[in-house]
């Protein structure tokens, strides 16, 4: 193991335990009660999250797109009654 993926997995761990920790945990970097501003630490620890799963190559954010047909050259047929 390369010593940048030693610390890419420590930085992903934070990041987990810092969501599984959400506000009434001990670290808490903006509180979450402050207005618009209050859950961008949870957003940020969940960029670094996904950031650190790609770099391990797992793509998070085409999980749910789905792949399409190799023969997929149909159009769908439209029929109007008169």
């Amino acid at each position: 193991m390369k010593k940048q993926d030693i610390s890419v997995i420590a930085v992903a761990l934070i990041a987990i335990f810092y969501l599984i920790n959400p506000t009434a945990g001990f670290i808490e970097l903006i509180p979450d009660n402050i207005p618009i501003i209050g859950n961008l630490d949870e957003a940020a620890a969940v960029f670094i999250l996904i950031s650190a799963l790609k770099y391990f190559g797992f793509n998070l954010p085409n999980i749910f797109n789905r792949e399409k047909k190799k023969d997929d050259n149909s159009k769908p047929t439209i029929i109007i009654n008169k």
